[in-house]
């Protein structure tokens, strides 16, 4: 069955163009898709969506855009999408063998050594670290790792690294800190020699925002939180889908390993482990290294039934949401402010996929 898989994805990879300055915009119907059902989709998204609708949506197909809104170019920031784009430079470290995903945090981060010898990479990317911060107090609903001092460690871990799930904003702060000092440079530097500028992101429709210096260091944030996210559209993020949809190779140029890739968006929390009271979301079973996968949860189910089981997706606060299905060699992006007035639910982007896959021709 691998190998039926392999042959699906060479051969959509050799279908795949790759975008210079502008995307091509294509028909659908050029790239396998009914226009009509394709429509009928979105139409569904936008019925389930708050006002934002679907005006920064981007569909992607074999690297042509076959559908956009008239909003693609706004940029604003993305929340917990910035989770993916830390776990990628973690994965640019691992390739320049700087770290490993079993790198304690503590050999550089050594403040950490006394409540959190044992806390690894790995524990961080999965969000199974039981790391907190001072300040981790509950501020009114917001109850995931709130602290505006992320870098100033509780004495007192949540719990024993690994075996608990806690989906938890301090952490991934310290997250970015850690990878800040194996860097050796800021993590927007990084990833914009390595990735964004090589993909031809355009620098004027994406930032990446920081907590501040630390020991000397620009921190970038690692969470998505406290102003410190990713601000970016919802075309130029596409072009990180497209690299990964891609394991990594932009037209013929490796970027980043295809084995962190495949990685990265594989389920690897365990659903035999608990999770924690006040973690914002349930990773367990479908859950990578800061990508969600489309896995079976603790109840077998898959996150979004129906649909490739390959699907692995960024997400982040106010229904910003980038899918990449290898399968359908397809990215849809959509991005909004808009969660307040009506939150965007997996059930709803369940529904809105599987419409997605009537509209695929075979």
């Amino acid at each position: 069955m691998e190998s039926v898989a392999g042959l699906i994805l060479a051969m959509a990879a050799m279908w795949t163009v790759f975008p210079a300055e502008q995307w091509q915009q294509v028909t659908p119907e050029s790239q396998g898709v009914d226009a009509a059902k394709l429509n009928a989709a979105l139409d569904y998204l936008r019925e389930h969506s708050g006002p934002d609708g679907v005006s920064q949506v981007v569909v992607v197909r074999n690297g042509y855009v076959i559908w956009q809104g008239p909003d693609v170019d706004a940029v604003h920031g993305i929340w917990s999408c910035t989770k993916s784009f830390t776990s990628t430079v973690l994965g640019l470290l691992i390739d320049d063998g700087k770290a490993t995903l079993g790198t304690r945090a503590s050999e550089h981060f050594p403040t950490l050594a006394q409540a959190y010898p044992h806390v690894t990479l790995r524990h961080f990317a999965t969000m199974t670290s039981g790391y907190r911060a001072q300040g981790d107090q509950p501020r009114g609903t917001y109850r995931h790792g709130p602290s505006r001092t992320p870098f100033d460690p509780c004495s007192t871990p949540l719990f024993t690294p690994g075996t608990r799930y806690a989906y938890w904003d301090s952490a991934m702060n310290q997250f970015g800190n850690v990878l800040t000092r194996i860097a050796g440079e800021p993590l927007v530097a990084l990833f914009k020699r390595r990735i964004a500028d090589p993909i031809g992101m355009d620098p004027n429709e994406w930032r990446w925002g920081d907590l501040g210096s630390i020991n000397g260091l620009v921190v970038n944030g690692g969470s998505g939180n406290s102003n410190g996210h990713i601000f970016i559209s919802a075309r130029q993020m596409a072009r990180l889908g497209l690299l990964f949809l891609n394991n990594g190779n932009w037209d013929g140029k490796q970027l980043i390993s295809a084995k962190w890739v495949r990685l990265a968006t594989e389920s690897q929390v365990p659903t035999t482990i608990g999770l924690w009271p006040d973690s914002a979301a349930d990773g367990r079973g479908v859950y990578g290294l800061n990508w969600w996968t489309n896995g079976t949860d603790v109840d077998g189910k898959r996150r979004w039934p129906g649909i490739p089981a390959d699907t692995y997706a960024a997400s982040g606060y106010n229904n910003n949401d980038m899918f990449v299905i290898p399968e359908w060699n397809m990215v849809i992006v959509r991005l909004g402010l808009d969660q307040r007035q009506f939150p965007i639910t997996d059930g709803i982007y369940g529904e809105f996929l599987r419409r997605i896959a009537a509209a695929l021709r075979s």
